[in-house]
């Protein structure tokens, strides 16, 4: 789906959601595209990805810095580069161990308030009345083609690798 947040600080940036079952790769991932600058830097023909930042949830939590770097030498030349922050410990709960015990200690802190249940029904009503068509895809790919037609002009989707140190690969449309 494509949303849009109603703020002055994000008016006109589409947001994509995508989800399924029997993905190739299960994790939850926000990736962040920033807009191209408006002179390239290095005068390629092909000047690599646009810059980005990804936040992975799940199930290894990172964040990640992408951008176009020079590359070391007397050319003007770029590469894609990606500095990563991966947090690891063994010591925590798993996220639905936390959730269960919060809930059984009363802790209302990691739930939904009602104004954001309401605010979710109001985005999978549709879906559930049958005003948005829901499309069948093959199990282990990236879902059915329809879900291309709601990005804007070059725009694509960025599907997850599942070593969570690699960026995904861009789904050409």
């Amino acid at each position: 789906m494509k949303v849009y947040i109603d703020t002055w600080r994000w008016e006109g940036v589409p947001f994509y959601i995508r989800a399924g079952k029997c993905l190739p790769v299960t994790c939850n991932e926000v990736v962040v595209s920033l807009k191209r600058p408006p002179l390239d830097s290095f005068g390629e023909t092909d000047p690599g990805r646009p810059n980005s930042f990804r936040l992975r949830l799940s199930p290894d939590v990172l964040i990640a810095l992408a951008m176009r770097a020079k590359l070391p030498g007397e050319e003007m030349r770029g590469e894609d580069v990606e500095l990563i922050a991966r947090h690891q410990s063994q010591e925590e709960m798993a996220p639905y161990e936390r959730l269960l015990g919060d809930a059984m200690r009363g802790d209302p802190e990691l739930f939904a308030t009602e104004a954001i249940t309401e605010a979710q029904w109001r985005i999978v009503d549709p879906v559930l009345d049958g005003a948005t068509p829901v499309y069948q895809y093959d199990p282990g790919t990236w879902g059915p083609a329809e879900a291309s037609r709601i990005l804007d002009p070059g725009d694509s989707w960025l599907n997850p690798s599942a070593d969570p140190r690699q960026r995904g690969e861009r789904l050409s449309v």
